[in-house]
């Protein structure tokens, strides 16, 4: 049972840790799909890992986010892709928190309900009466396929002005709609995270009634200790789970293959040489220290919220540089482990290939980018800064 004591007979670290082997066994399967398949993703559902983030009060469990991530890293350890449709498919749902609680539960009718989408507003939301004439399209759509609700972020226009925030830019809302009113493209052919099917998605001069227009920053949220933690931060720690549990499993596969493996003109086994031993460690002192640093910011911040009802800025910036570190630190970590494996690492056969693509796609998404680490040292150098997306 989680810690939250919300989550009834349902476990979800447990119910990840069952599903492992057979996501090991179907990681080929799910990336040439180019999609999450859709028994894994009822199964998902089944598991609770779509209800993670959702209100207790409709349906979900509401869990802490520690547990929610551990779950994450736990399902990135058998296989990337999976694990990022997890993420999102989870982190998705916290978006009920600012609904009303009659949308709320308009959506989430069943407990295998899957929300998914992107945050970004690529849309237009034109207001009219009732709702939004919605137009635009959207990236980056992993699960969508999948799902029962799709969103998109939208820039809302009254009387033909785009409405701004307190802070002068503009202001954006989620519009969701069901996916059968959804336009989908076959867009999502990469070099990582294949399985994740991110593809476009649009919606096309849709109408969106005002009940399912999830203002960001503008509603208040659910008066719940998980919903004082921003969308954006639980977007990017889910992130940062994912490459963790991919560097863990890229440190098991070399360690697994190091014994039997003799490099090309040695005698010795890999285990045997000095520099594997050495990048191994160097590996897990980047994981470890990483996720210790990533927990522990986390959890810290868990109960400020449960204490005060809200985080400050100061937990949000330090909950921001923990996960661009530790995707990053895990990318890293990754990399010594491809390049130690040599020539095996280059074989489709090997994980250590797939791990490295999908780790390095999971570190070009823009929530754990560089400019994340200029945001989080202006703040601990006192510089004025816009914490909006923080």
């Amino acid at each position: 049972m989680s810690r939250s004591g919300t989550s009834g007979a349902v476990d979800t670290l447990a119910a990840a840790q069952a599903l492992s082997t057979e996501l090991r066994r179907r990681a080929d399967e799910v990336e040439q799909a180019r999609r999450l398949p859709p028994d894994l993703s009822h199964r998902f559902a089944a598991a609770g890992f779509y209800r993670m983030c959702v209100p207790e009060a409709y349906g979900g469990l509401e869990l802490p986010p520690c547990d929610t991530m551990r779950t994450i890293e736990t399902v990135a350890r058998a296989d990337g892709s999976c694990a990022w449709c997890v993420f999102i498919g989870a982190t998705s749902g916290s978006v009920l928190a600012v609904l009303a609680p009659e949308a709320a539960r308009e959506i989430f009718r069943r407990p295998d309900v899957l929300l998914g989408g992107v945050f970004a507003p690529h849309g237009r939301a034109v207001a009219t009466e009732g709702g939004f004439r919605v137009t635009g399209r959207w990236p980056w759509g992993s699960g969508t396929e999948n799902a029962d609700w799709v969103m998109g972020g939208c820039q809302v226009i009254r009387n033909g002005e785009v409405e701004l925030a307190k802070n002068g830019a503009p202001r954006s809302r989620m519009m969701l709609a069901p996916a059968d009113q959804i336009e989908f493209f076959d867009t999502w052919h990469v070099s990582g995270l294949c399985g994740t099917g991110s593809t476009d998605f649009a919606m096309n001069d849709l109408f969106v009634p005002e009940r399912r227009a999830a203002g960001l920053g503008v509603d208040g949220p659910l008066a719940r200790p998980l919903y004082a933690f921003p969308q954006f931060g639980l977007l990017a720690m889910g992130i940062a789970a994912v490459a963790m549990g991919l560097a863990r499993a890229a440190i098991d596969e070399l360690v697994s293959l190091a014994g039997a493996k003799t490099p090309q003109g040695s005698s010795r086994s890999l285990a045997m040489r000095p520099a594997a031993q050495s990048d191994v460690a160097k590996a897990e002192a980047l994981l470890r220290s990483a996720r210790s640093l990533y927990y522990e910011t986390i959890e810290r911040a868990w109960e400020a919220a449960r204490a005060d009802g809200a985080i400050g800025t100061e937990h949000r910036r330090d909950v921001r540089l923990a996960t661009t570190h530790a995707t990053r630190a895990s990318a890293a970590a990754v990399d010594l482990m491809y390049e130690l494996g040599g020539g095996t690492s280059v074989y489709r056969r090997s994980p250590l290939q797939r791990i490295f693509r999908d780790v390095h796609v999971a570190t070009q998404h823009m929530m754990v980018s560089p400019s994340t680490l200029e945001l989080t040292g202006r703040l601990f150098l006192g510089v004025e800064t816009d914490t909006s997306l923080l």
